[in-house]
């Protein structure tokens, strides 16, 4: 299959994913998988849904957050079911379904749906970003001069850039307190950090050109690959926390149109120099033993032979 063919099976998927999301926005059937990390029932049911659709359609193995699998230079599908799950239990919109296809651990294929604001981002390596269908216009620079925003133009000054968690303390490179430092110097910039508590709302609004730019601090193949490809696609420069190409192991993700991009680099070089990496360890081995858990006795057999 080209990938033309597997974007349409994963459009299909997706429809009935978002059906499933729609009907359960707001539920109270959560768990803590890990502090300050929470499940609904309703992440679990669209995942083993796409999970089991895209293998019979595609035979292509499933690496998933809530059921695990295999990353590796083989082809396999990469799904956060619900980014936002804490906003998704409220109510908030500001919640994703996040679906690509990794090819030699490089996002090929991506679709971003934001089903409670009636948005789906969907672009194949080469094709250019499209919303709903339709195609976009490719992203420009933000035109700011030496003086750190000044602008006789007042509009040019709104570039919000997504900034999705402050604290979220699984599998982080950097503390909540360098994070925190990282906010406020961002805020002393012409720049307007937003917590959206969403990786795949701001690198959605990233590609869209609603935010200027947007940094990940999840090093979750998950949460950043569909995005990394959106805002590549659309024009945007896409890197790791250090300047250098994303994979699937990059510890995070910053993205935005290329005046954006290095004041959020340079910025982040500064404020995160003196910034100890957080300690999580008893949080990693609670995240890790809940999927060692959920993964247990459910690994179908092309994602076993993957192993």
């Amino acid at each position: 299959m080209d990938t033309q063919e597997l974007l349409a099976i994963a459009q299909a998927v997706v429809d009935e994913a978002e059906a499933l999301f729609v009907r359960g926005v707001g539920t109270r059937e959560r768990h803590e998988k890990a502090p300050g990390e929470y499940v609904t029932d309703v992440d679990v049911r669209i995942e083993e849904y796409a999970r089991t659709m895209l293998i019979q359609l595609t035979g292509i193995p499933v690496y998933g957050e809530e059921r695990g699998g295999s990353l590796g230079a083989e082809p396999v599908w990469v799904i956060d079911p619900i980014d936002g799950t804490a906003n998704y239990a409220v109510g908030n919109p500001l919640c994703s379904i996040l679906l690509s296809l990794l090819v030699d651990r490089r996002p090929v294929l991506a679709v971003s749906s934001l089903p409670l604001l009636g948005r789906r981002l969907t672009a194949v390596e080469g094709g250019g970003l499209m919303i709903n269908g339709a195609p976009v216009a490719r992203l420009a620079a933000q035109d700011k001069g030496a003086d750190n925003g000044a602008d006789k133009d007042s509009s040019k000054d709104i570039a919000q850039v997504g900034f999705s968690s402050l604290s979220s303390q699984t599998r982080c490179e950097y503390s909540t307190e360098a994070r925190h430092r990282l906010l406020a110097d961002l805020s002393r910039t012409h720049l307007r950090p937003r917590v959206t508590g969403s990786v795949g709302v701001d690198l959605s609004f990233a590609a869209q050109g609603i935010f200027a730019g947007a940094i990940s601090f999840s090093p979750h193949a998950w949460d950043n690959a569909a995005g990394a490809l959106l805002v590549g696609e659309a024009g945007g420069v896409v890197t790791d926390t250090e300047g250098q190409p994303w994979t699937p192991d990059s510890s995070g993700l910053v993205v935005g149109d290329h005046v954006t991009h290095a004041l959020l680099l340079s910025t982040m070089r500064t404020a995160l120099s003196s910034g100890a990496p957080c300690a999580a360890e008893q949080h990693e081995e609670q995240y890790v033993e809940y999927h060692e858990e959920q993964h247990a006795g459910q690994q179908h057999p092309k994602e076993t032979a993957e192993r």
